[in-house]
């Protein structure tokens, strides 16, 4: 083996330059896929970890208007969310439905610290709510049941309001905020990418609105859900449910709005199947030029050493032997070189990780061990098909016609 292994980079050496450029594309070919993928890696990995992904089992109602008649009632009604549809939804689906909370929406509102003020509304919660979007918490506590249940007076803010109304998040807890004239507690910052809301516990916001039932959004929080049947029946479970109590019939789309993350979730997980698909088909094509100019060259290689090989056909030489020869040589020429492509793919997914770390949709864009291995077998493979079809060509050259070949 040592010995087949000196002739291999004997002729390497002998044809230096032409080797160098045909492995410049397998090299290139082979970064171009781990980039790419990388990429893809990235992208999927930050739709995970974003509170997207993290929240795909809950499913949010919105009051609508009926688009059908009812049980003798008229179309184009105007539907109400309340609690007792609430409390429907955790009578009715009992088996995938673990929890149901509410949102009150507060009116705009002026809430005033001691230097300053803003203009914001507020929403009355339950305690859920940080888990169910993922509320990253930075100073202080979120609401708790037992504000809810006992009316606590107290207020949750967003890092960007309490700055704005004490002048850093860590001076914020403990403070007292004037909201409408009535005093609330801050007892905690949150941070989030896109939220800013200003909460208050449930039963406060229902407190100030006048014991008003009526709810702005219900929040259903759902285990068990795999498919995207699974999901379209518990939506058709949830809209039967409220049509029972209020009124409408369990067709009509429209009468409430219901957004069901984890379909949504399933659609995109297909979107990311379909674009890590397009990645290995674009750096496999890209790699499949790099493999055709080491075959070509495997080729050629074959014909100039047409004399030697039949000299050793001649005095003995296996034509196992020849046909090893020749396809370790691809192998060693596809595998070196796109080694070096690995490591520089390596190098720019570390360069992507640090460009991309303060954004939310590309996540840790780095080469893992499990697509390092899956590149590696193809190396091997590649390399043993670029150099298959020139032994075969070596295989079918009669001695004595090799012979005769200058």
């Amino acid at each position: 083996m040592f010995d087949l292994l000196n002739e291999i980079w004997q002729t390497m050496r002998t044809n230096k330059l032409r080797t160098i450029l045909t492995g410049i594309a397998v090299a290139w070919g082979i970064f171009m896929l781990i980039v790419l993928l990388g990429l893809a890696k990235g992208v999927r990995t930050g739709f995970e970890s974003s509170p997207m992904g993290n929240t795909r089992n809950v499913i949010q109602l919105w009051a609508g208007n009926t688009s059908m008649p009812f049980n003798g009632l008229k179309e184009g009604r105007s539907i109400s969310l309340r609690e007792r549809d609430m409390k429907a939804l955790r009578h009715d689906i009992k088996e995938n439905v673990s929890d149901v909370s509410g949102i009150l929406e507060g009116s705009n509102v002026v809430m005033r610290s001691d230097s300053t003020h803003i203009s914001s509304t507020y929403s009355g919660v339950f305690p859920v709510m940080r888990d169910e979007e993922q509320l990253k918490m930075t100073h202080g506590r979120f609401i708790s049941d037992r504000d809810v249940s006992q009316c606590e007076k107290v207020v949750v803010l967003e890092e960007r309001n309490a700055t704005t109304l004490y002048g850093s998040p860590d001076r914020a807890v403990g403070r007292l905020l004037d909201i409408n004239g009535i005093a609330f507690k801050v007892i905690g910052v949150y941070k989030h990418n896109w939220f800013n809301s200003v909460f208050i516990p449930y039963s406060v916001a229902k407190a100030i609105s006048g014991f008003s039932d009526t709810l702005g959004t219900i929040r259903v929080k759902v285990e068990g859900m795999s498919t995207m049947d699974e999901a379209q029946e518990i939506e058709k479970e949830i809209r039967r449910s409220v049509g029972r109590t209020e009124s409408f019939h369990p067709d009509d789309s429209s009468a409430i709005w219901i957004w069901n993350r984890f379909a949504n979730y399933l659609s995109n997980q297909t979107a990311m199947s379909v674009l890590n698909w397009v990645m290995w088909a674009i750096g496999l094509l890209t790699l499949i030029t790099g493999i055709v100019g080491v075959s070509n060259i495997m080729f050629v290689s074959v014909r100039e050493r047409t004399h030697e090989i039949g000299i050793r056909r001649a005095i003995g030489a296996r034509p196992r032997y020849i046909l090893i020869q020749i396809i370790l040589e691809g192998v060693v020429i596809t595998t070196l070189f796109g080694y070096i492509g690995i490591v520089l793919g390596t190098v720019a997914g570390e360069l992507m990780a640090h460009a991309f770390a303060d954004t939310m949709f590309v996540k840790d864009p780095r080469v893992d061990v499990g697509l390092a291995v899956q590149v590696t077998a193809l190396l091997v493979v590649a390399g043993a098909l670029a150099g298959l079809f020139p032994a075969m060509r070596a295989l079918k050259i009669r001695p004595v016609e090799a012979l005769r070949t200058e």
